[in-house]
């Protein structure tokens, strides 16, 4: 082979190669892994592109939403914990205020059908309208922030290449918004490695006991692959007496809903501690006390908790390290949900 034809075949392999990875390769892709349900997220009315995934991912970021630029969506939603924040059973907004519940983990959205503790928001379109407007989170009303946005000649910029208009409006701020949220997607932990074979992946004798408890204690509630029912559940926590947050009946009014809260996804569930509605619990050991030991006994109890769960410290400690395996560490590592300023 002569040089002159390695040159013009090296040359033939590069252009080749800048032209697979051209603008037209998408830059991140929702994946519905095998197995899985279908999501419940409409696509066709939020169509996936490069440029209002970035221009969503750049909001998420940025404390401009907040009344005073102080507070972002991501104060309280931090990647490496699942979304959600470590440091404080309450979550905490504009001005160091304290809200009255600890913040929910943000991935696998595209199968959520409502959002919220309480399920107060059920599309995922409007769910950023809550913390935005909320006095005590990010405090900021729309039409102000739309002003402020409008008022960026480099948000003009971002909403013209993302929606080929630079004037900004609150249905393309929140389509942003949850064309970002809804590609934050976990599948793979240990965990999913195992159950898809992979070569080397295996359960230690100690999570595969802890895999069997969870599948005889839990699974009821946090059903796989999801690791929740998507439903709400009264799981015997006791009333907090300062908060008095009585749950979904304060969307629906009914009494049956007294209690009830959001059944959340275990995944992540190492990292995304205080656990509960109100953070009450900072770590999984007080967790499986609570269901083992701190039942409290009412008409709409969940029915899996009507009958005693009863493990020993052994069992407890198997069943956590079972749990540890839905740690998905490329999720929580994964470069294209970080924030980048100079995009």
């Amino acid at each position: 082979m002569s040089l002159k034809f390695r040159y013009s075949l090296l040359l033939a392999i590069t252009v080749f190669l800048l032209l697979a990875f051209t603008e037209e390769t998408p830059y991140i892709q929702f994946v519905t892994p095998k197995g899985w349900p279908q999501p419940v997220y409409d696509f066709s009315k939020n169509k996936p592109s490069d440029e209002k995934y970035k221009l969503g991912r750049h909001l998420f970021y940025d404390p401009v939403l907040s009344r005073d630029s102080s507070t972002s969506c991501s104060s309280c939603h931090l990647q490496f914990s699942g979304f959600t924040h470590v440091d404080h059973a309450l979550s905490h907004g504009i001005n160091g205020l304290k809200g009255t519940r600890n913040s929910l983990t943000l991935f696998n959205l595209a199968w959520s059908k409502n959002f919220m503790w309480d399920g107060g928001v059920n599309n995922l379109e409007v769910q950023p309208i809550n913390p935005i407007t909320n006095p005590v989170e990010m405090d900021q009303d729309l039409p102000g922030l739309i002003k402020k946005l409008n008022a960026s000649a480099y948000y003009r910029q971002r909403f013209y290449k993302a929606f080929g208009d630079s004037v900004i409006t609150s249905q393309k701020l929140l389509k942003a918004l949850a064309q970002y949220m809804v590609m934050l997607e976990s599948y793979n932990s240990r965990y999913d490695k195992v159950m898809r074979h992979e070569t080397g992946a295996v359960f230690t004798d100690a999570e595969q006991h802890g895999y069997e408890l969870f599948k005889m204690h839990c699974a009821s509630c946090h059903a796989e692959p999801l690791f929740t029912n998507r439903g709400f559940e009264n799981n015997g926590l006791p009333v907090d007496t300062e908060l008095r947050d009585i749950g979904r009946m304060k969307i629906t009014g009914l009494k049956s809903d007294s209690l009830k809260f959001k059944v959340p996804s275990l995944r992540n569930c190492e990292l995304s501690y205080p656990y509960m509605h109100d953070g009450r619990f900072r770590n999984l050991d007080m967790v499986l006390t609570h269901y083992t030991q701190g039942i409290t006994i009412s008409q709409n109890l969940s029915p899996a908790l009507r009958k005693p769960v009863v493990m020993n410290d052994s069992e407890k400690k198997d069943l956590i390290a079972f749990l540890k395996t839905l740690t998905d560490k490329e999720f929580m590592y994964d470069l294209r949900y970080r924030n980048y300023l100079k995009e």
